[in-house]
């Protein structure tokens, strides 16, 4: 059955994705965050108005995890005020609020994957302001699902990890990457085919989600597996050694959680299915990065 959907941060890393895997269910209202003027009620209203969306999806977000330090204002406005504003008007609506969270929300003292009811206790200024906002959906909207994920890098979007690495690489013949944060790379791909996924399911339960790839790596980890599928399929690099380093030798303006694997057992069970292996979801990244880069 087609749905009207609105979708909010269509230009990002997830909402390219989004854009391309949600045509098949439904009408899709694409709207880049700047356009929808997240913090004027009276604009937002009037494009729930004109547009009537059975489902409303926030890919929309002020990621800039260290520069969200010195811009707490901005960083709050997009990720905690706006959302909340959309939890208003979804209920008001009746429509169903997607909403995309972080694993920034935990302060990375686990030792197992975290569940979707652990504690939270952000330690950034981007993690405060996304659980602010999952708060705020959680206390004004009666239909909504909370979706965190971790570690994200995809083709669209302006930058990532994956894209940096293969700059620096291709600039430096040595790099120097932290080795003891810990997490789950994850393809924006997959979580854009996960949300439509669960948008196609007719019983889908209220509440939080995790969802990332599966497996596990440290930053570094991560660096010398891009290097190693990237000079595979040819890309041009100069790299040649990955030196491991700890978070201390490399200090940012916001403090990162150590350990930021989410458990993905709540959503695997509701798709009847795992996860892609991170290793395997970011070689087929980098086959249509260099597709699109030909």
């Amino acid at each position: 059955m087609s749905k009207s959907i609105l979708l909010i941060g269509c230009n990002g890393q997830i909402g390219t994705q989004l854009q391309k895997t949600l045509q098949p269910y439904g009408n899709v209202i694409a709207v880049a965050r700047r356009e929808a003027e997240l913090t004027q009620p009276q604009t937002f209203e009037k494009l729930i108005e004109q547009n009537q969306p059975q489902i409303i999806i926030n890919a929309a977000a002020y990621t800039a995890v260290d520069k969200a330090e010195s811009e707490p204002e901005l960083a709050n406005t997009i990720n905690a005020i706006a959302p909340q504003l959309m939890a208003q008007q979804a209920q008001q609506s009746g429509a169903l609020l997607i909403h995309l969270s972080t694993d920034y929300v935990f302060d990375g003292k686990n030792n197992c994957p975290y569940q979707e009811d652990d504690a939270t206790n952000p330690l950034s200024i981007y993690g405060k302001t996304k659980l602010l906002a999952e708060q705020a959906i959680r206390s004004t909207c009666s239909d909504y699902l909370i979706l965190r994920t971790a570690w994200v890098y995809g083709c669209g979007g302006k930058s990532n990890f994956v894209k940096t690495m293969l700059r620096l690489g291709a600039q430096k013949s040595e790099l120097k990457i932290v080795c003891d944060q810990i997490g789950s790379p994850t393809w924006a791909k997959d979580i854009a085919e996960a949300i439509t996924a669960l948008i196609s399911k007719n019983q889908l339960e209220n509440g939080i989600y995790h969802y990332t790839s599966s497996g596990v790596a440290s930053w570094y980890d991560f660096a010398v597996a891009i290097f190693e599928e990237a000079k595979t399929l040819g890309f041009p690099l100069k790299v040649e050694r990955v030196i491991p380093i700890a978070t201390s030798e490399y200090p940012t303006p916001a403090t990162r959680p150590n350990y930021s694997v989410l458990n993905c057992a709540k959503i695997s069970a509701l798709m009847e299915s795992h996860p892609p292996h991170w290793r395997q979801s970011l070689r087929k990244m980098l086959q249509e990065f260099q597709q699109l880069n030909r």
